[in-house]
């Protein structure tokens, strides 16, 4: 099977960013992901990219095959994901066209399998921080390189979708603290982690949630902004992609150890 050693999900209006490709057929005990993996290279690194959404967008949130999309990078010989996407602001700070490298996630889905330890042996991963520090950093400087406004830290609050949010709600996530608002952070973040793949996340801010600043968000002003900045996130993931290390020293390589309960 064609091999490849990175990665990337693409978000709203993402779909297409490898040149010089070949397409895998991959299935996976979950069923088909979200579409068939696009392989090519970046920098002299092998990449496999899905469009999670689907090809023609033609998964909501809550119905993206999460677990058969991490399965199929994990089958290709993918050992650290990027996921790029589209999400709104819960603070004014954080402005639209902006960068944020979230380190922080809080999941407010509900319909979602989001595990592949249903049992007959008990896994509990830990999820403190559920984005690889290695991905992150590198992430971090290749965007201060570029002059990409950035925030290099932030906590992103996952909605169960595809609805956005109430005023209520909106105004409730923005008094915790958080950030960053989106719909397909979790379950992909835990399950790169179960899989004991390197994740991390760049949040392209399209909007301000409501609640926040403005009138209510639009589906079409998130893909405006999106595709208006498309060429940074491209241009972003060209110099983060050659930059990884080879070698994996995070705690993710690990996540395993220790989490399974077994009686002997």
């Amino acid at each position: 099977m064609t091999s490849a050693e990175i990665g990337v999900f693409g978000g709203s209006g993402f779909y297409s960013f490898l040149e010089s490709t070949e397409t895998a057929e991959v299935d996976t005990p979950y069923g088909r992901p979200s579409a068939d993996p696009v392989i090519g290279e970046v920098g002299g690194r092998r990449v496999a990219f899905i469009p999670r959404h689907g090809s023609k967008h033609e998964f909501p949130p809550h119905r993206i095959p999460y677990r058969a999309n991490l399965w199929a990078m994990r089958e290709l010989g993918v050992v650290r994901v990027l996921g790029p996407n589209a999400c709104g602001s819960l603070q004014p700070y954080v402005k639209p066209g902006e960068f944020v490298i979230c380190d922080q996630l809080v999941d407010r889905t509900r319909n979602r399998p989001n595990t592949f330890y249903d049992g007959p042996v008990t896994t509990h991963i830990s999820f403190a921080d559920p984005y690889c520090p290695t991905i992150r950093e590198v992430a971090i400087t290749k965007g201060r390189e570029l002059e990409i406004p950035l925030h290099d830290r932030g906590t992103v609050v996952v909605i169960e979708g595809p609805r956005f949010s109430t005023r209520a709600e909106s105004a409730w996530f923005a008094a915790a603290g958080w950030e960053v608002i989106n719909m397909t952070q979790y379950p992909e973040a835990v399950l790169a982690r179960e899989l004991q793949l390197c994740y991390a996340n760049i949040s392209l801010i399209t909007d301000y949630d409501v609640g926040v600043e403005g009138p209510p968000v639009t589906n079409e002003e998130v893909i405006r902004v999106f595709t208006e900045n498309n060429k940074k996130v491209r241009d972003l993931l060209f110099e983060v992609i050659p930059a990884l290390p080879v070698e994996r020293e995070c705690p993710c390589v690990t996540a395993l150890t220790g989490a399974r309960f077994e009686v002997t």
